[in-house]
């Protein structure tokens, strides 16, 4: 075992970062990739920034190897997966941190984007459901999704992807009931506004402020931190449960 800023992971592992070149998936990669994990990085359209991805985690020493799928299509969910079973034979740990957003107001949806945010945030624990329980390693094998504080509360022009990631986590909890078994824990981290995720009106990024007891917006670092806690050995009891990290917004 390795430790990398209290973080112990198995050296060798083998991590699926979905979304893993930018934002939180890529926070996430970094952390998973510094304490010693091979890193699988997932992304399905900007190339660009997935080569910029893998040299930055390979000029920190990291292991990692990018993989080019689209995870809203049964059929990318399906390749990537078995690309992983035929080069790997195993997989330690799932990270879904992949997101599509298509903002408009509730009354005038856009139905077509919409269902493709949908299909996007649950695509990769849906379709692949059937190749998880065998893929993934038996008795320490993690799942970890990143949802949004949008699954629960109402934030203007998020309806699309509130209801993509309030289904992602109903199929966290139905997943991890099906996978408890086989000792693979399964859980999502459900983040607020994060500093530098987008331009934010002054009059929204006032009031998110002033009711955030840290009085800051959390980072993308510190969701990947908590996606780094349910990947340890420790996080083993933690079965289809959502934590939040808002610093604090949610509570008031």
């Amino acid at each position: 075992m390795t430790a990398i800023n209290g973080a112990p992971a198995a050296s060798g592992s083998v991590a699926l970062v979905i979304g893993g070149t930018r934002g939180i998936g890529l926070a996430a990669a970094r952390k998973l990739s510094a304490a010693g994990s091979e890193v699988l990085l997932n992304y399905a359209h900007d190339e660009g920034g997935a080569l910029a991805a893998e040299r930055q985690l390979s000029e920190e020493g990291g292991k990692v190897r990018l993989m080019r799928a689209d995870i809203g299509r049964p059929a990318g969910v399906v390749r990537l997966l078995e690309d992983i079973r035929r080069t790997h034979g195993r997989l330690d740990v799932l990270v879904h941190a992949a997101g599509s957003f298509h903002p408009a107001p509730t009354a005038s949806p856009h139905i077509g984007k919409y269902l493709g945010d949908g299909a996007v945030a649950v695509g990769p624990l849906l379709y692949g459901a059937a190749r998880l329980g065998t893929l993934m390693t038996p008795d320490t094998g993690r799942i970890v999704a990143v949802s949004s504080i949008g699954a629960r509360t109402v934030v203007p022009g998020y309806a699309g992807l509130g209801m993509a990631k309030a289904a992602l986590e109903t199929l966290v909890r139905y997943l991890a009931v099906e996978l408890a078994g086989k000792g693979v824990a399964v859980n999502a981290v459900a983040a607020g506004k994060i500093a530098d995720g987008g331009p934010v009106p002054a009059q929204v990024l006032e009031g998110l402020l002033r009711r955030t007891p840290t009085g800051r917006l959390a980072t993308a670092e510190e969701v990947a931190d908590v996606v780094a806690l349910l990947c340890r050995p420790e996080a083993g009891g933690l079965h289809g449960q959502v934590l939040t990290v808002d610093g604090g917004a949610c509570l008031r």
